[in-house]
């Protein structure tokens, strides 16, 4: 591995692209006001983050694609530099899913939501590192090898959007491209530091083929450095749907007084890690500080949820493995998959007459969701069971049941929203006694996202991030 450098030159186990270039250490509001105000042009900002990226890359590894000839800068955001994950298609350029079955053909198109990037002014430096086809929780792709996490280079920046975690909280970029289905947003963003928030199902264009899925799990969206940018991306970007309230442009602290949940345990028999409780317990603690109404409960779902979603997520690996070619063309090699990906194949065809009634159940879980919270305006949970593992922890070359049981302790708590359709958030609110990154989930009900980002205004005054 290429020795860790820091904004300083100096050797350390941790990568700060940070320096007094044109981006300095502002977020994306930050910038876009001077360039307002004409102290810096957006082809300086998008020089400066290829400059940081070039720096940071061989220490990080979070880099797949470079971007040669940006279109112009038009929109709200003004030329921000930002990277695109390597599951959305640029013209010109291949799109590998972080996986070696797949084939390094150029795509001819780009993809509807990179196009919607575009249209609102951000400026694709490059394209951002994931596992294979986004099923694990840490990027440690065979094929482009291990992203590392910019706070402690020894350590996983969780998954899927990894490389695009790494690049901001590195201070690469103050804003990437990020997309979650089953936490991938969330997740690198308490692995990276970050404040990373999954809208709801159906607010923003879904990814290519994912409205198809018998169960829609996906949904884009971005990671960040200050909620104030996730904020202002939320209200530029366009809209899917028009049943749920608007977001509006949430600039600052909610006002009203939350009925707020606090899930400080785990599903009985799962592991947590005490840093982890520790942190939702004083988080909670500061929201009732706050004057926000605070009741602790037990994890209000079984384990058979657990066996459904595992289910469901082997049956995306057998499709993947039977039918790639038909979705990546005759040179899909599925003999390349990962071992990882192999097995949950495998998994699918123990349990595929199992699948039409877990199906059922996953359709209906929105219903049991918002009946089990119908109390609270906001639950808070841990993101993870633990702070971000060592590399190597779940790597997808190490023995598949290994991998999966170590997968399924750790990243047990995202998923729910998923396939309830609601809106979460990871907030940046601990540090392990290691000295590593802590996220706190906070999640609503569909269409509550302005609730989320205004608690996360409130904590983020109050506490400041982590």
């Amino acid at each position: 591995m290429t020795s860790p450098v820091s904004a300083e030159g100096g050797s350390t186990n941790a990568v700060s692209a940070f320096s007094d270039d044109a981006l300095g250490s502002d977020d994306c509001v930050g910038l876009l006001d001077r360039i307002d105000r004409g102290e810096v042009h957006p082809a300086e900002l998008r020089a400066a983050a290829i400059a940081r990226a070039q720096m940071a890359n061989p220490a990080l590894n979070a880099v797949v694609e470079w971007v040669q000839d940006p279109p112009g800068a038009n929109g709200a955001f003004a030329g921000i530099p930002t990277f695109l994950k390597d599951n959305e298609d640029l013209s010109g350029l291949p799109t590998r899913f972080g996986s070696s079955a797949t084939p390094s053909t150029p795509a001819l198109h780009t993809s509807p939501f990179a196009k919607q990037l575009d249209g609102i002014g951000l400026s694709i430096v490059g394209k951002s590192s994931l596992p294979e086809f986004g099923l694990t929780a840490t990027t440690e792709s065979l094929e482009f090898g291990p992203t590392r996490n910019p706070r402690n280079l020894e350590h996983s920046t969780g998954g899927s959007s990894g490389g695009s975690a790494a690049l901001v909280a590195a201070g690469v970029v103050p804003i990437a491209h990020a997309n979650d289905g089953g936490g991938s947003i969330r997740i690198p963003a308490s692995c990276c530091g970050l404040f990373g928030l999954k809208p709801s199902r159906g607010r923003l264009l879904a990814p290519a083929d994912m409205e198809r899925l018998p169960v829609s799990i996906v949904a884009q969206g971005v990671l960040t450095r200050t909620v104030r940018d996730t904020a202002l991306f939320l209200n530029e970007i366009p809209k899917e749907a028009s049943s749920m309230p608007p977001i509006g442009h949430v600039r600052e602290p909610g006002t009203n007084r939350l009925r707020i949940g606090v899930v400080a345990d785990p599903m009985p028999g799962m592991p947590l890690d005490p840093d982890v409780r520790q942190t939702i317990l004083d988080t909670a603690d500061e929201c009732e500080r706050l004057g926000h109404q605070i009741d602790v409960i037990p994890f209000p779902f079984d384990d058979q949820f657990g066996r459904d979603f595992l289910r469901y997520w082997a049956a995306l690996a057998f499709s993947l493995d039977r039918g790639g070619r038909l979705l990546f063309g005759q040179d899909f090699d599925s003999e390349q998959l990962e071992p990882f990906t192999k097995g949950l194949a495998d998994l699918c065809g123990s349990v595929a007459l199992r699948l039409p009634t877990t199906i059922r159940r996953l359709r209906s879980f929105a219903t049991v969701y918002e009946q089990t919270y119908r109390d609270f305006d906001v639950v808070l949970s841990p993101v993870l069971a633990s702070p971000p593992p060592p590399i190597g922890f779940l790597s997808p070359g190490i023995d598949p049941h290994t991998h999966l049981v170590r997968l399924l302790q750790y990243a047990n708590f995202t998923a729910i929203h998923n396939v309830a359709g609601a809106p979460a958030a990871s907030l940046p609110l601990g540090v392990s006694r290691d000295g590593l990154p802590i996220g706190v989930q906070a999640a609503a009900h569909r269409g509550q996202e302005a609730t989320l980002l205004g608690l996360a205004y409130e904590l983020e005054a109050a506490v400041g991030w982590k």
